[in-house]
């Protein structure tokens, strides 16, 4: 699956967010933060972008980080 999964992944450990709180944020189940933490889905663009509004209510600093790290893994996969 996709890089935003294992991004997500990465910065929820790193800044000690939990799956569910995300999830409340957002207002979704966190089953679903779940599929993609674990690369099982992969988040539609506008899901992405959710994410990342989200994760500035909660922190600032992950959020430029999940940005960071997606568009740079996104550079490294062009021809």
């Amino acid at each position: 699956m996709g890089t935003a999964g294992r991004v997500l992944k990465t910065v929820l450990e790193k800044y000690e967010i939990s799956q569910g709180k995300l999830a409340t944020v957002m207002g979704i189940g966190s089953s679903n933060v779940f599929r993609w933490a674990n690369e099982l889905r992969d988040p539609s663009s506008e899901t992405v972008l959710a994410i990342i509004r989200a994760l500035y209510k909660i922190d600032s600093a992950a959020a430029e980080e999940f940005k960071a790290l997606y568009l740079s893994d996104l550079d490294a996969r062009e021809p």
